[in-house]
């Protein structure tokens, strides 16, 4: 039988009602053997995640301060969870442990994972599975990079032979003995290799969103979700803000070939967002769209160069780009023509040098107009179908006419898997809602 190894966000254990909630998603499929819980996350809008208060108890305790005060919030917030489910644990122990090694060497690290271990042991006893220590199997080296193959082999190794188990998200232990922690979001990559691990046939990623939207919500009302979507299609709307998963958490699956299943604990009725491999052979339903998503980004400027007869003077573009270079400035994209050149880049980059910049292009390229454009937005149109469907752009270009939205750029990949396009900022909530419209609502 193939396992599922389940991972649920810190709003999915926040109380007892959602552990409740957890525990009959788990059971409802035998194949979910091995769970990655989070800390408790906020129960409400005005509320503290656990993680945030162990970092408070870490400052005050960093500085010598007493957090006595501060740690009986989270005592208390475990003692309530614990007692609402009815089960017989006491964390006294671990509890004591933990004031201890913050009073006599605090650790960030250590402090913050914390939350997550305290999690798993409840969530471990609630269930009547095993409980696994994250710092037994979770490898970084000196430098706190994680150490795959070693944390594979030390997951397979300690998983063998188990029916089930509990292992604590975000943290492991360093090659010298100390606590490490991903960075924020890292439960998702524990859940990852755990998932890589095992050879899991899917890894189910548990949150409080029936999955990935095709649009902001925040700019259009209700946006459909995504049913089905690639790891490229995924990179591509991550890159221009759309919030997915951690990165980091993407690559021991993708690598292992597992595909990832976004899903909803308030909501386990609904399918949720299949993230499959880019050779994934998708069915007719899961291509009901020409476009999986859109997502877009403010803060860039756009350098323009105008100069006659620039296609034909060798190593133009060459001396511009290492302009950049010198200036540490990286380039997103640079569409250019015979005789001008449009160079998109971070605004927060070139705003410190920007004047040595138009200098040093001045000096190296003798231009006949050189200007910096700021106030850009960037807008991804990502889809699989786009490479295989005709006039594609030109539905782009159709929508943003009938808006009167100027485009200042476009740019599309080789693999024709997503076209860029460059607008004002105060155009970029509408243009949003204005593809949607040509290639989501007008496809129903």
């Amino acid at each position: 039988m193939g396992y599922k190894v389940v991972k649920f966000g810190g709003s999915s254990l926040a109380d007892a009602a959602q552990f409740r909630k957890v525990a009959d998603i788990i059971k409802s499929d035998d194949k979910r053997r091995f769970v990655v819980p989070s800390a408790p996350g906020k129960r409400f809008k005005e509320d503290i995640k656990v993680t945030d208060m162990l970092y408070k108890c870490y400052e005050l305790a960093s500085s010598n301060v007493d957090f006595s005060e501060e740690f009986q919030k989270i005592k208390d917030r475990y003692n309530g969870i614990i007692s609402e489910l009815g089960i017989d644990l006491s964390l006294d122990d671990e509890f004591g442990v933990i004031a201890s090694e913050l009073k006599l060497r605090p650790a960030k690290d250590y402090a913050a994972s914390r939350g997550e271990f305290l999690n798993g042991i409840v969530l471990a006893k609630y269930l009547g599975f095993n409980f696994v220590d994250a710092a037994d199997v979770i490898i970084f080296d000196t430098k706190g990079n994680l150490v795959l193959d070693a944390t594979e082999k030390a997951v397979r190794s300690r998983l063998k032979g188990l029916d089930n188990a509990v292992i604590p998200g975000f943290y492991g232990r360093n090659t010298e003995g100390f606590i490490k922690t991903f960075s924020r979001g890292g439960s998702d990559v524990t859940g990852s290799i755990i998932a890589s691990s095992v050879k899991a046939e899917i890894y189910e990623n548990w949150t409080d969103v029936s999955g990935f939207l095709v649009a902001d919500p925040r700019i259009v009302e209700k946006p459909d979700v995504i049913n089905v979507i690639t790891y490229r299609e995924l990179r591509e709307l991550a890159y221009m803000g759309a919030s997915v998963l951690h990165e980091d958490a993407i690559f021991p699956v993708r690598s292992s070939g597992i595909p990832i299943n976004i899903r909803n604990t308030n909501r386990p009725q609904d399918d949720g967002t299949m993230i499959v491999s880019d050779d994934f052979n998708f069915s007719r339903e899961s291509l009901s769209h020409t476009i999986t998503g859109i997502a877009g980004r403010k803060g860039f400027s756009t350098i323009n160069i105008e100069k006659a007869m620039m296609n034909s003077e060798k190593g133009f573009g060459m001396k511009v780009l290492k302009v950049l270079y010198d200036n540490g400035v990286s380039f997103e994209h640079m569409p250019s023509g015979i005789d001008t050149m449009s160079i998109t880049v971070d605004s927060s980059q070139l705003e410190p040098v920007k004047e040595k910049v138009l200098a040093d292009i001045r000096r190296a390229v003798n231009p006949d107009h050189l200007e910096i454009e700021d106030g850009i937005a960037l807008l991804a149109v990502v889809g699989r179908r786009m490479k295989n469907t005709r006039g594609t752009v030109a539905r782009i270009f159709a929508s943003m006419a009938h808006a009167r939205i100027n485009i200042k750029m476009i740019d599309q990949g080789s693999s024709e898997l997503n076209v860029i396009i460059g607008v004002s900022e105060h155009d970029l909530s509408e243009a949003v809602r204005r593809i949607y419209d040509m290639f989501i609502n007008s496809e129903k």
